[in-house]
């Protein structure tokens, strides 16, 4: 009988929830947004000797004065940038869908955090610097679409596998996402690995509240089949932790290990060829979730305590 009443009680719980986030977002989706998108690829494209002045008093912030003009003209001619033209036009010949996604992305912002400012959103094409995909400056938003022309596009071609993930028009909105987050929640205090893991679990917990519409792969910049082998080892991934007594040390590798870009994490184990990436990140996110679901504290709480406080009452068990 108190097995079902407990059923019961949860369930009931469970609904209220699901009604409480159904009531959320129907108010978020009625907060006006004022999106401005300049595709400064297409006008770059598009562009000659003549126009390049006016196109650099408008863009000024793109074209460094130590540069002279014959750089720019010679750049718009350079057999590579016409290759990436013709590319992002292909690939994003209108931003319908993306720009959906950051008008949607952009009404969670005001509505957590209301006092920001949205940005103005400038696309580009950088050359397929991945490593800078997304520049969140202020009042400007900077997009290199040539970074997310999928997977397999044949410019990625001697790219490595575990960063093409990142290459992939869906994740944009979670990138712009994620440099938002990285505004707000500051690096971690201590050394150890445990604030390491918490610093991103943050990062990674505000993309559940500004990006809820996407998938918790799209999220951690997974592949579906990699979220399942973290969800399925979360256990043994959280026992490996604890007992190499690794939560409190402060050996950087740790770092390089679990929580950077990488093609799989580095247990030392017969599994790492079967891991995927940045499982610190994983944890640290889960630890958080259950420090909000445990805790009657706000987002910007949350974002100024201490990982060992977040630790502590998380009480964190990890998934069977």
């Amino acid at each position: 009988m108190l097995k079902y009443l407990f059923a019961c009680c949860f369930v009931f719980l469970l609904l209220l929830s699901c009604a409480d986030n159904d009531r959320r977002e129907e108010e978020i989706s009625r907060i006006g947004i004022d999106l401005q998108v300049e595709r400064f690829d297409q006008r770059f494209a598009n562009a000659t000797a003549d126009s390049l002045p006016a196109l650099k008093r408008e863009f000024s912030f793109l074209f460094p004065r130590q540069y002279p003009d014959i750089l720019w003209v010679e750049k718009m001619n350079d057999s590579i940038q016409l290759e990436l033209n013709e590319a992002v036009a292909s690939q994003f010949p209108d931003l319908e869908e993306t720009e959906e996604e950051l008008e949607r992305l952009f009404q969670h912002i005001k509505y957590y955090f209301p006092e920001e400012t949205i940005p103005k959103v400038v696309t580009l094409t950088s050359d397929v610097d991945y490593r800078n995909q997304v520049v969140w400056a202020d009042s400007l938003l900077l997009v290199a679409l040539d970074t997310y022309l999928g997977m397999d596009h044949p410019l990625y071609m001697g790219v490595q596998d575990y960063i093409k993930k990142e290459m992939r028009k869906e994740q944009i909105v979670v990138d712009v996402s994620e440099a938002f987050a990285r505004t707000f929640v500051s690096g971690p205090a201590s050394r150890s690995f445990l604030a390491h893991m918490i610093y991103y679990g943050k990062i990674l917990y505000l993309k559940d509240l500004l990006i809820p519409f996407k998938s918790d792969a799209e999220k951690m910049t997974y592949l579906p089949e990699e979220l399942e082998w973290a969800n399925a080892n979360e256990e043994q991934i959280w026992r490996y932790f604890v007992e190499r007594e690794l939560l409190y040390s402060s050996d950087s590798q740790l770092q390089t290990r679990f929580l950077y870009p990488a093609p799989f994490s580095k247990f030392f184990l017969e599994l790492d060829a079967e891991a995927p990436p940045r499982l610190g990140q994983y944890i640290g996110w889960q630890i958080v979730r259950q420090y909000m679901e445990k805790n009657n504290v706000s987002v910007e709480e949350m974002i100024n305590e201490d990982a060992e406080t977040i630790f502590k009452k998380s009480k964190y068990k990890p998934k069977k």
